[in-house]
């Protein structure tokens, strides 16, 4: 059964004298369990040491290839498509915290939801985060976050976003931040190691600072979104976002090396930096937050 579907798939490069046939009969059960995994990385780099291995099949060993990639992304259309409200939803979940002892008791837990669902014409992305650090029983950070972003896919690049956001930290000096942005994104970048989005546009943001100012301003919002896979279990994520506004513009930054353990587990060490231009009185302009966590992958 196997075998007639991926016959059927690769007619086209047969009539083009790529007979999958004439493959070794070695290589070509090499590339069909390479097939059967799933993993299209993995493939790649079979497909690339089958031609290697017969330079005279290659255009063989590229029609059995891109046969199989063309099924596979019809295979996701289609999944799309039939998937209800409630399906195709992915995330993680991740935990981190310390506790010291001795002459500065401190106790400390960082908390972050991502869910993430991708369908045939939009993308939906939802964040919730919690901080919160005391010291002799007593708060000394306290920092909530809960974002949505719904994205209208163009074509295979390039994408229309809206994005709803609400912040607050009172060690920063503002009780309640809301944000609001459309505009537009470019996946610049898009492979099996590399993946790069950029977004752009107007934005809206209302602050209310802990000294009882208010401020309410039209802004423009730039974000990254960088990620690197060093290998299949370890990668280097980059996210990055500015809200420039005539009052106080705010730009953040994560920097985080993410390696899998077993299973859905994984751990994960980043480095956060949120700069305000023009801090509350009392404030200084940069916080930083060192973080190592367990991530759950769902």
């Amino acid at each position: 059964m196997h075998r007639s579907l991926l016959l059927l798939g690769v007619a086209p490069f047969l009539l083009a004298n790529a007979d999958p046939l004439a493959i070794p009969p070695q290589i070509r059960a090499m590339l069909e369990a390479a097939f059967d995994s799933g993993n299209e990385g993995e493939a790649a780099t079979i497909v690339k040491y089958a031609i290697s291995a017969a330079p005279d099949d290659a255009a063989a060993i590229r029609g059995l290839s891109d046969a199989w990639l063309a099924r596979r992304r019809a295979d996701r259309q289609t999944v799309m498509e039939r998937a209800g409200l409630f399906d195709l939803w992915k995330g993680r979940a991740e935990l981190g915290g310390w506790l010291t002892t001795g002459n500065s008791p401190d106790t400390g837990v960082s908390v972050t939801v991502d869910l993430a669902r991708e369908g045939p014409r939009w993308r939906q992305k939802f964040k919730l985060q919690l901080d919160y650090q005391d010291s002799l029983g007593v708060a000394t950070h306290r920092h909530y976050l809960a974002s949505y972003e719904p994205n209208l896919k163009i074509s295979d690049r390039t994408y229309l976003y809206g994005a709803a956001q609400y912040e607050s930290d009172r060690f920063a000096g503002y009780y309640n931040r809301y944000s609001g942005s459309v505009g537009a994104g470019i996946s610049a970048i898009r492979n099996d190691s590399v993946k790069l989005n950029l977004e752009l546009g107007p934005a809206y943001r209302d602050t209310s600072y802990t000294d009882l100012a208010r401020e309410s301003s039209i802004a423009a919002r730039g974000t990254l979104d960088f990620n690197w896979k060093l290998s299949p279990g370890l990668s280097i994520t980059q996210t990055a976002s500015a809200y420039l506004q005539h009052y106080s513009s705010t730009l953040t930054g994560t920097t985080a090396l993410n390696a899998k353990l077993i299973g859905p587990l994984s751990a994960r060490i980043s480095y956060n930096i949120q700069h305000e231009t023009l801090p509350a009185a009392g404030r200084v302009p940069t916080d930083t937050t060192s973080r190592a966590a367990l991530v759950y992958s769902f």
